[in-house]
């Protein structure tokens, strides 16, 4: 066997093979090149000869003409510490020459027509329920009814009869309104007539979708700022509704899910409650569950003014993100890993064996819209994706060692930093909303709803007067807080051109009810409490040397027997446990 034919090469070996895509030299022309990346699914292996390159190229003339495949960019890792520079603001919000009464703040949301909405389908739905007992409610007594919710979630009384009862009794509440007039109002409390509903795709909140309208309008024409967050807010409730979710992460962790758009100040802005699955509207774009919410809540948000807006790892996506780009507005937020495809970070062992405050960053280029994606260690890892800040300039920020046991000095990206001051707007919200929170329980499932939305404009009425006087140059010693703000909307929501005098109706027979018309006349003697008078326990009837009034209502004698534990005075023992049951 001579040589050539044991060292034979084949025919394939003798061609010239392409360099692949993913080699060293690639790499190298991408990095001198004007061009960021390179789409991976554009290549294609034809496994042709050069000769039928062209052959190939007018077989595919359609299927170029047709629309290209979404492409994933091509993430590398910057050799330099570009510091882009940051997009101003194109906008500033409105200075107010005056400020306005907490009254009429709070009526920048509830105004008139939609009290005489609530009113009209309060008269109807009891009418329906009823027609022998019509509520004939108006928005003077509705008004009442919201102060008196307003004065109780300040009180927090446990249970809403306490607050007309002798021992825990609240002027503010029960000189508005008599407590049978007050129940009969929030058990026929409605907004929404039944009668329109439809039997197909039946809205889930249809019960009180005009109130939610009227509210969202009013919130998207309040000025935004800069800064803007979206983030999940829970309204505590534990009932039976198919609407209440579990989220195991809130304070409350039973309740409904309502997405909040607000500023970084905590001014809400527009908001969604949380029903399931939700069509996407024609004119938005398709990016998937989660980012689709942020597009809808982000449509009253001027386009191209470079507004920044934060969210957390449910939302952020690298389509939601360039579908914000378009529209001129710039994202940063936390990601999760698998969200970003084709990313090869640095695993948490080594950033960790780095020490905290390492950080791994990689950067893509789509269209004229920069990603950058930062991975950074401190006591675990997050990684966050932004458009328009990355990881420098890097900042050392004071954080608490465990071990040491002392503050020490850790290293922070600039994105980390622009997400931690400004993404809690919603959280700032929700705290003050819990402050004072209205907790009138009802067996109507939209009524927990309605008082969250009377609590939220409250808050949101405070956040406006605040930025109104800033604007103004008050200090803030000068600026009223939010439990006297809520006190004064109370007050005029029960008083403010209303008619306190109330019909006088008949007397109540009980032992209670005829001390208190007792009172009116004179001085009387107290009563025991009803757990004294009615424990049955060493009730004894003695006889006493003077007489004394019967206390048993009707009776008008002045006998001497009386109760040995009570020391009130009765005919006979009939009449004593008939005072007693």
């Amino acid at each position: 066997m001579d040589a050539q034919t044991f060292y034979r090469s084949k025919k394939h070996d003798q061609e010239v093979r392409p360099i692949p895509s993913d080699s060293e030299d690639s790499e190298l022309e991408e990095f001198d090149s004007e061009e960021e990346w390179i789409p991976e699914s554009g290549l294609r292996e034809t496994g042709m000869p050069d000769d039928n390159e062209s052959l190939y190229e007018e077989e595919n003339e359609d299927e170029a003409s047709q629309e290209d495949v979404p492409r994933l960019p091509r993430w590398r890792t910057p050799h330099n510490a570009n510091i882009n520079n940051y997009p101003e603001w194109q906008a500033g919000l409105p200075k107010s020459d005056d400020i306005k009464s907490p009254y009429e703040y709070f009526k920048m949301f509830f105004s008139e027509g939609i009290l005489e909405v609530v009113v009209e389908q309060s008269n109807l739905y009891a009418i329906q329920c009823n027609t022998n007992k019509p509520l004939n409610l108006t928005t003077k007594e509705l008004e009442q009814f919201m102060g008196t919710a307003v004065y109780m979630s300040l009180f927090g009384l446990p249970g809403t009869r306490m607050f007309w009862n002798k021992a825990t009794r609240v002027s503010q509440v029960a000189d508005t309104m008599a407590l049978n007039r007050w129940e009969i109002i929030k058990k026929c409390l409605h907004f929404n007539t039944n009668e329109v509903r439809q039997r197909e795709n039946v809205d889930p909140i249809h019960k009180i979708r005009p109130l939610v309208t009227h509210l969202t309008s009013k919130l998207q024409t309040i000025p935004m700022g800069e800064k803007l967050d979206v983030d999940e807010q829970m309204v505590p409730f534990k009932g039976r509704n198919r609407l209440k979710q579990y989220l195991p992460a809130k304070p409350k962790k039973w309740g409904y899910k309502i997405l909040v758009l607000a500023g970084s100040d905590g001014v809400p802005h527009n908001f969604e409650i949380y029903t399931g699955r939700v069509v996407q509207p024609p004119e938005l774009p398709d990016v998937g569950a989660s980012g689709n919410v942020v597009l809808r809540l982000a449509q009253p948000i001027p386009k191209h003014q470079k507004h920044k807006l934060f969210f957390d790892n449910w939302f952020t996506s690298v389509p939601l993100i360039l579908t914000l780009a378009q529209q001129g507005i710039h994202c940063p937020g936390t990601v999760c890993s698998n969200r970003l495809p084709g990313v090869s970070m640095m695993c948490d062992p080594e950033l960790k064996r780095t020490g905290r405050g390492s950080f791994d960053q990689k950067t893509a280029m789509v269209g004229e819209t920069t990603l950058h994606a930062v991975k950074w260690y401190d006591n675990h890892s997050v990684s966050l994706l932004s458009d328009y800040i990355g990881a420098h300039p890097v900042t050392d920020v004071d954080k608490w060692d465990g071990k040491q046991k002392k503050v020490i000095r850790v290293p922070c990206p600039a994105v980390v930093r622009e997400y931690n001051k400004n993404m809690g707007g919603v959280d700032l919200l929700d705290s003050l909303i819990a402050l004072y929170r209205t907790k009138i329980r009802s067996k109507k499932w939209y009524h927990r709803l309605m008082f969250h939305f009377i609590d939220m404009t409250t808050v949101t009425a405070w956040l406006l007067y605040k930025r109104d006087c800033s604007s103004t140059g008050m200090s803030k010693e000068e600026q009223i807080r939010l439990y006297t703000f809520k006190s004064y909307i109370g007050e005029s929501l029960c008083k403010s051109g209303k008619n306190l005098e109330h019909k006088r109706g008949r007397p109540s027979s009980t032992i209670a009810g005829e001390y208190k018309e007792k009172r009116r006349r004179g001085p009387a003697t107290p009563i025991p409490v009803a757990d004294v008078r009615l424990d049955a326990t060493a009730n004894w009837m003695v006889m006493d040397e003077k007489k004394g009034r019967c206390k048993v209502p009707g009776c008008k004698g002045t006998p001497k027997a009386k109760c040995q534990k009570c020391e009130y005075f009765s005919h006979s023992v009939m009449h004593t446990v008939n005072a007693k049951v």
